[in-house]
Parts: structure tokens; C-alpha cells; sequence
């Protein structure tokens, strides 16, 4: 599991059951780490990988059971993926910019460092399915493996859905099936549970299309993949679509065009849709105006606010008045 507010949470193989363990923050080891640099900061929540004795890069339980799971309106973010299923509860769910209600039926999908809080108007019940990007990409051999889900690394369509009662029941046995795996693990289990998550991510991919009259197929053009992984990892310091596109070995207009066809975005929307989420994260953190325009490789905190009422039609001060 994962560490939640000094508590971190560790189910042995065979038991059936829960055992917590606790530790202060000046005890944490490598697999438990806090990043935490001020006060003002987002707290950021890490994957704990050997919590069974050996490495295993995934693991489940259900929301209303997990020692200190964050259900409250504390901003957090966790550094592997999560897929929610919520069975019983009201209230919304904010992931950076989007709200979301919580209702039964409902699946919420998380990506690494998206900023996310709760406001739990009734009990929320349900399973959590999380895992490191590694316990897919290294199987597949594919670093943008996970970037062909369309739930997951998004900033400009949902990530969530609504399910009929019927298909969310027949969704969950999938679940229910890798829970019982978790009971007893066994030497070859870590290949029984990556088969059964690759079925539930490709199932519910196919849901998600059909919610959104999206494309279903995962294995669509790889420049547009390549792309959204390039704009994960340069988007501070690459702002032109022709950076991109060089990287890319293909013209402006071609990457236009493919992205035009599988998003619906122009190259240049998509750069703005992340710089703009990160750039609202960092303000939701109280950092400077100035602090962030350098961080995020403003030429001057003049350039950053044109650039951020221009996109958003409201300066960075006004957003951050309106937390």
C-alpha cells in the first residue's frame, strides 16, 4: 500500500485481513517517503513495494477500510495510477481542475500528480485498484503504455464515468477476482493479477468511448501518444508545437492533424491545457506569482499573467481569490 498521514497500511498474503503500521515522519524509509518541502506544499502520497516480502507493483482494497485513507478536503496527490469504483456515497470529487459527483456507479480515475481533495456529503464505500506505471510498461516493454488508456493523463476530457448498475456489478467482478488473489498470493500471482488488470483497463477504456463517443481502439496512431508523453515530461521548457514536432520527426502539420483527429485539440491547445494545470496547481500551493513564472520558464511574471488570463480569461491573483 500506499503511505496515507503517518499511517501506512500492509495485508499479508493468506490472512484475509488488515495490519496497520504507524511511523512518525522522521522514520521514513525508501519504500514509505513523505515529500513535504514547506508547509504550503501538496502533500504527495508514494507506493509501498514490497509491503508482501517481495516486489509487487499493485495492490487493492476498499476505500472505507483503508487506515487513514484521505477522504477529506486536504489537497493531495499520489505518484502511481488509481481507479476508484464507488458503490455507496455522496458528495463530488475535485482531480486538479475537475469537480465530479460521487454516486454509486461512478469510477474515477487518477493519474501520477494530479491534485486531488474530497467533499463527502454521505459515507463513501467502494474498492480502489492502484499500481506503479512499472508494473504494466515493463511487461509490455511500452513507455507509453498507459498513455493509450484515454481515462488516464488527461487535462482536457473527464476522468471519470457513470456506469448502468448492471455493467458496474459486472465490472466489479474483475475486482473482486483480484481480491481474492490478494488473499493468497502465490508465486505466480503477479501475472494472474497484471492479466486481470489489463482486461479491466481495456473494458473499461471501451466504456469510457462509448460514454464519450470517444475511438475504443487503444492501439491508435503512436505519434499522438508520443506526443501526450512528450507533453508530460518537456512542457516547462517547450511551449512551440515545431519543438515538438522535431522531436516527433514528423511536420507541424502532420502532428496537427493527428492530434485534431484523436483529441479534437490543436498541438498547441494540448501544451496550454497542461501548462495551465500545472501552473494552477502550483497557485493552489501559495508559491509567488514570480516563483512560479520562473519555475515554469516565464521569460518575466508580466509574460506569465498575460499568458494565464489570455487562456483562462481571469489573472493568476483573481483564480487564486476564488479558492
Amino acid at each position: 500500500m500506499f503511505y496515507f498521514l503517518r499511517g501506512c497500511m500492509s495485508r499479508f498474503a493468506g490472512e484475509g485481513k488488515f495490519k496497520f503500521s504507524y511511523m512518525a515522519d522522521g522514520e521514513l524509509n525508501d519504500e514509505i517517503r513523505r515529500k513535504r518541502e514547506s508547509a504550503s506544499d501538496i502533500i504527495t502520497y508514494h507506493f509501498l513495494q514490497r509491503k508482501y516480502g517481495r516486489e509487487l507493483l499493485m495492490d487493492i482494497g476498499r476505500i472505507e477500510t483503508l487506515n487513514n485513507f484521505v477522504l477529506d478536503n486536504t489537497p493531495h496527490q499520489i505518484s502511481f495510477y488509481e481507479i476508484l469504483f464507488i458503490e455507496k456515497g455522496k458528495g463530488t470529487f475535485s482531480l486538479d481542475e475537475n469537480r465530479m459527483a460521487i454516486e454509486p456507479g461512478t469510477i474515477i480515475f487518477t493519474s501520477p500528480g494530479q491534485v486531488r481533495r474530497w467533499n463527502i456529503k454521505q459515507a463513501v464505500s467502494g474498492y480502489t485498484v492502484f499500481f506503479e506505471k512499472d508494473f504494466l510498461n515493463l511487461f509490455f516493454t511500452d513507455d507509453l503504455f498507459l498513455y493509450r488508456f484515454q481515462y488516464f493523463h488527461q487535462y482536457s476530457t473527464p476522468t471519470n464515468m457513470k456506469m448502468p448498475p448492471k455493467t458496474f456489478q459486472q465490472t466489479l467482478k474483475l475486482v473482486n477476482s483480484m481480491d481474492e488473489e490478494f488473499s493468497q498470493l502465490q508465486n505466480d500471482s503477479n501475472h494472474l493479477l497484471r492479466a486481470i488488470l489489463y482486461q479491466l483497463l481495456v473494458i473499461l477504456d471501451r466504456h469510457y468511448a462509448a460514454t464519450y463517443n470517444a475511438k475504443s481502439d487503444t492501439y491508435v496512431h503512436p505519434i499522438f501518444f508520443r506526443f501526450r508523453y512528450f507533453i508530460e515530461k518537456e512542457f516547462s521548457g517547450h511551449r512551440h508545437v515545431s519543438t515538438y514536432a522535431r522531436l516527433l520527426k514528423v511536420s507541424s502539420a502532420q502532428l496537427n492533424k493527428i492530434c485534431r483527429q484523436y483529441s479534437g485539440l490543436s498541438p498547441q491547445q494540448m501544451i496550454h491545457h497542461k501548462l495551465i494545470s500545472e501552473i494552477k496547481k502550483q497557485l493552489r500551493c501559495n508559491k509567488s506569482v514570480k516563483e512560479i513564472a520562473y519555475q515554469l520558464d516565464f521569460s518575466d511574471p508580466s509574460n506569465f499573467n498575460r499568458f494565464f488570463k489570455k487562456i483562462t480569461g481571469t489573472t493568476a491573483q483573481q483564480y487564486r481569490d476564488s479558492l
